[in-house]
């Protein structure tokens, strides 16, 4: 099988040749070392971090199966930097209708927008190209700011709603300008919970989140999302999967370790979802490259069985994942990932 079909049929719950190895994104610090050269720096944490050839020779020393464009609103915030290359969110600037005038977003029937998309997928070879989004709900939790938007629930749910509107209306027609390209999955990014369980009620996100990610999914076949969905959040989603799975989600990451227990999540919705994670970013970043082989054939053994099981660290690969951990990941998927399996073999 190629990449691109190997990734569609673990996507579609079937078993391919071998579970394919995939990653929302490798951090700059580590395609480097991999590499063997310096990338160019990333301006701001929405946009893609390097060209079509780097990442399809990152993926082929990593031996992964796809290769992934960034293409995501901006977010209205403050950033702060922990060593002068790595970036992350502080507080919102969008902190009252007031600012409103300040979320400028991108005209999204530009088609100066889609283009490198379109070149990415006349470029991608065998590889599963993926573009990763959001659907709006977390790029406005971050312009508002964290603690503010869930006070503006209560307090001010019309400036909240009206935040979130914005970024959902935007990325309804990028997912279908998107998706009418030569992509092959669709992967959105907006966080939904934390390690203890979601960020709201089940009644709150059915209410506030559902219908908006819903309309943006469209029916599936005609229009909205019509390509295999990924979906990731980080946290403990359980009191929310009766909903994520009304949508038609075809995949959930990465089954955050600590939070979810993805053996758990296999043998209760793996004939209806596609699992991918979830090798412990801890262990990448502090533990040793058999330590990380061991992680990933327990992984193969449990949830692999049957397909529907795509390997991919707990999140993505961050600066701090040590590269020989990175490749003893990669090796042990190759290594243990064939069909059929080692748990598959008959008992003598």
């Amino acid at each position: 099988m190629t990449s691109r079909e190997r990734v569609a049929t673990a996507l579609a719950g079937r078993q391919p040749d071998r579970v394919p190895f995939c990653e929302l994104g490798v951090d700059r610090q580590v395609a480097e070392q991999i590499l063997g050269r310096p990338l160019p720096p990333v301006p701001n944490l929405e946009t893609n971090p390097r060209s079509l050839a780097d990442e399809i020779e990152l993926a082929e020393r990593l031996g992964k199966d796809n290769i992934a464009y960034t293409l995501r609103a901006p977010v209205f915030t403050e950033q702060g930097s922990a060593d002068g290359q790595t970036n992350y969110y502080t507080d919102g600037l969008i902190r009252s209708e007031a600012d409103l005038d300040l979320l400028a977003l991108p005209d999204p029937e530009d088609d100066r927008l889609y283009e490198p998309v379109a070149e990415w997928a006349a470029g991608k070879r065998d590889f599963s190209l993926w573009v990763v989004t959001r659907l709006g709900l977390f790029s406005a939790i971050l312009s508002v700011g964290m603690e503010r938007f869930f006070i503006g629930l209560l307090e001010r749910p019309g400036f909240v709603a009206s935040v979130v509107d914005r970024y959902c209306d935007w990325a309804a027609t990028v997912v279908e300008r998107v998706c009418a390209l030569d992509i092959d999955v669709l992967a959105s990014t907006d966080d939904l919970a934390g390690k203890h369980g979601p960020f709201f009620s089940p009644t709150l996100f059915h209410d506030l989140v559902t219908p908006r990610f819903a309309a943006i999914a469209g029916d599936r076949m005609t229009h909205g999302i019509t390509r295999p969905w990924v979906l990731h959040s980080d946290g403990d989603l359980t009191l929310l999967l009766d909903d994520l799975l009304s949508l038609g989600i075809d995949g959930l990451h990465p089954n955050e370790k600590g939070a979810m227990d993805i053996r758990a999540m296999k043998r209760d919705y793996g004939e209806r979802l596609c699992l991918l994670g979830n090798v412990d970013l801890n262990l990448l970043g502090l533990g040793t490259p058999e330590e990380v082989t061991e992680e990933v054939r327990g992984l193969i053994r449990d949830v692999g069985p049957g397909g529907g099981y795509i390997v991919t660290s707990g999140n993505s690969i961050a600066h701090y994942c040590r590269v020989e951990n990175v490749y003893a990941m990669a090796e042990a998927v190759r290594r243990f990932g064939a069909y059929p399996l080692e748990s598959d073999a008959p008992e003598e």
